[in-house]
């Protein structure tokens, strides 16, 4: 059986802050060696050369040092999520997941939630956006899968990953190889990452069949409902964490999710909420909330019609400002007026993520 799990939503001051997960370790709320994963967001262009991501991780890792027994090689195998990024209204924070004693959490035959985590093979540049990514990427959700204690995999509400996208420099390395990539354009390889990343969990949780090379970023129609999938420069494989509900584990958190059909659907957001376990009004309100939220982690895309609800839009058209950054923008706003809370998960580049235009909503809540 999994350990409890006690999970809080913290603020970074600034880009390189993690004072107040230190906070959370003297103040006896969470230990430094249970601390089993982080999943954030940091202030930068959210690009592949968004180096907030490495800032913020080393700031993390070294508390996690600093005030625990593991050595730096131990910390360096905990997943720690960075999506790049806080466009508009969202504000720059970490959500922190830590096991707690089961003495110590409430007993409960509900289920509750619970977390596992993996990390994949290494993911080489010739393997993004291919099978070879797909399959990799699987093995290691259904790794995850089984340390979190899910037998079920209805029970699985959210999958977060990080993996490699490419650079130049390992573009170089596989053709020193003579090995081929999908794409030369860095830029473009985060959504080919972060796709091929969505399909590879889809496949480990029996939403989809396994895909062809060819489907990865054109058959649009393959998703997964409870992928959310980020990409950078920080790592060679495939960080792997896995949340879901599992009877009888204990503690105070449920987990549930949705899907946002398209950048508007705050009723997506609402719908998560609920399948987390809070009873809520016809027509709810942030105030109905009533401090039970402790997060929403949403994913976004700019519809490939350039439309929302029949109407046209210039997102994918704007030389000026990249479409990923107006996406994200856009459904952080609608996620926040939905909280009441800027603090929110919303991530861009959500190919093979819910559907298109769209995207998948994980919500933690206490539900009391």
């Amino acid at each position: 059986m999994p350990e409890p799990i006690e999970v809080r939503k913290v603020p970074l001051h600034h880009v390189s802050d993690a004072s107040e997960l230190a906070k959370l370790i003297d103040g006896g709320v969470l230990e430094a060696d249970r601390v089993i994963a982080v999943i954030g967001k940091t202030e930068g262009n959210g690009g592949v050369n968004d180096y907030t991501r490495i800032l913020a991780d080393r700031a993390f890792r070294e508390v996690l040092v600093a005030k625990g027994a593991r050595g730096a090689d131990a910390v360096a195998q905990v997943p720690i999520v960075w999506s790049g990024g806080t466009d508009g209204v969202i504000s720059p924070h970490a959500t922190i997941f830590a096991t707690v004693p089961a003495d110590r959490a409430a007993a409960t035959s509900e289920p509750r939630l619970a977390v596992g985590f993996a990390m994949s093979e290494p993911l080489l540049p010739e393997d993004i956006g291919r099978t070879a990514m797909i399959t990799k990427v699987a093995a290691a959700v259904t790794e995850a899968v089984g340390r979190a204690g899910i037998t079920d995999p209805a029970d699985v509400h959210y999958v977060q990953t990080k993996t490699p996208l490419l650079t130049i420099r390992t573009i170089r390395d596989a053709k020193s190889r003579g090995q081929s990539v999908w794409t030369e354009n860095t830029g473009e390889s985060m959504d080919l990452s972060n796709g091929a990343a969505a399909l590879g969990i889809a496949v480990a949780l029996g939403e989809i069949p396994m895909p062809a090379d060819a489907d990865v970023l054109h058959s649009r129609q393959l998703y997964s409902c409870v992928a959310s999938c980020s990409s950078g420069v920080e790592l060679d494989r495939a960080q792997v964490v896995v949340a879901g509900n599992v009877r009888g584990v204990g503690g105070r958190y449920r987990i549930g999710h949705a899907v946002m059909r398209d950048a508007l659907d705050a009723d997506g957001i609402w719908a998560a909420i609920r399948d987390a376990g809070l009873e809520l009004p016809a027509r709810p309100h942030p105030d109905d909330l009533g401090g039970r939220l402790v997060n929403v982690f949403l994913k976004c895309e700019a519809s490939q019609d350039g439309q929302v609800r029949g109407w046209r839009n210039a997102m994918l058209d704007d030389s000026d400002v990249h479409w990923h950054r107006q996406i994200k923008a856009c459904v952080g706003g609608v996620a926040s007026a939905v909280t009441g809370d800027p603090a929110v998960f919303v991530s861009v580049s959500a190919a093979h993520q819910g559907p298109d235009g769209g995207g998948p909503v994980a919500a933690i809540v206490e539900p009391g």
